[in-house]
């Protein structure tokens, strides 16, 4: 089995990250291979930088399927909750997970409410979004920010845990979490310090989303083409992909 795990942001180190908690979590058998868009922003921290990394993400996928060379059974996207997922849902036929969604459908089989701590306050709300769009905000007992940015986790992830795990911390205590969902790909690795620390579960989305597309993937189903993830009209399309047009390489 292949997955293709896609950070949308531009980070080698973030990347390098995301590549060993998703082989961490595959199977024997299981090849991982992790990208980064070619352009885009080094982190995502709000709604110009999230749409600039789905156009980013496309195009990667855009790029080995005019090549003639994408062969993976299913595609995690490791940003939680960033614009691009419905589009390469879109896009290709195979399973495509966001790592939000995944951590939110694991917690809710390991409790009654989770929470979300993510990095800045103002990534709380297109959370929220997303978990409303994939029908678990009724579940969610929270979203909260740990007052880091992106850039930050990436940087000193060991530094980030006290503040990642103070806020696990008044999300059970003042939210009634039962779990705490991770919200930034940068956050792998923290989830075995909330539960020795805060006393629940807690779940990484990159290592949700590899567990759960190995399974879906084992079920032998396929994305739906039925309706909305239906492929897209063939309108022309000038300048794409765009590291052909601008020469990025293959």
């Amino acid at each position: 089995m292949k997955i293709l795990v896609l950070n949308p942001n531009t980070s080698a180190t973030m990347t390098a990250e995301v590549a060993a908690a998703a082989r961490a979590a595959a199977r024997p058998g299981t090849e991982i291979t992790c990208l980064h868009p070619r352009f885009g922003a080094e982190a995502i921290d709000s709604a110009a930088e999230s749409y600039l990394s789905a156009v980013g993400v496309m195009d990667i996928v855009a790029t080995l399927l005019d090549a003639g060379t994408f062969a993976f059974d299913a595609v995690v996207l490791a940003g939680f909750g960033e614009h691009g997922r419905d589009a390469l849902a879109e896009m290709v036929t195979v399973p495509v997970l966001d790592i939000a969604e995944c951590a939110g459908h694991v917690a809710c089989l390991l409790g009654r409410r989770f929470s979300v701590v993510t990095t800045l306050e103002r990534s709380i709300a297109p959370i929220e979004d997303r978990l409303r769009l994939a029908g678990l905000d009724a579940r969610c007992a929270s979203v909260r920010a740990c007052g880091l940015a992106t850039a930050d986790v990436d940087a000193d992830p060991g530094g980030a845990v006290a503040a990642i795990v103070a806020e696990a911390a008044r999300a059970v205590t003042d939210d009634g979490a039962d779990v705490i969902c991770l919200g930034c790909a940068g956050m792998a690795g923290v989830t075995a310090a909330i539960s020795a620390k805060v006393g629940v579960p807690a779940v990484d989305g990159v290592a949700a989303a590899v567990a759960l597309a190995q399974a879906v993937v084992d079920l032998g189903l396929q994305t739906s083409k039925a309706g909305v993830y239906a492929p897209g009209p063939a309108n022309p399309r000038s300048h794409w992909p765009l590291s052909r047009a601008l020469g990025l390489g293959s």
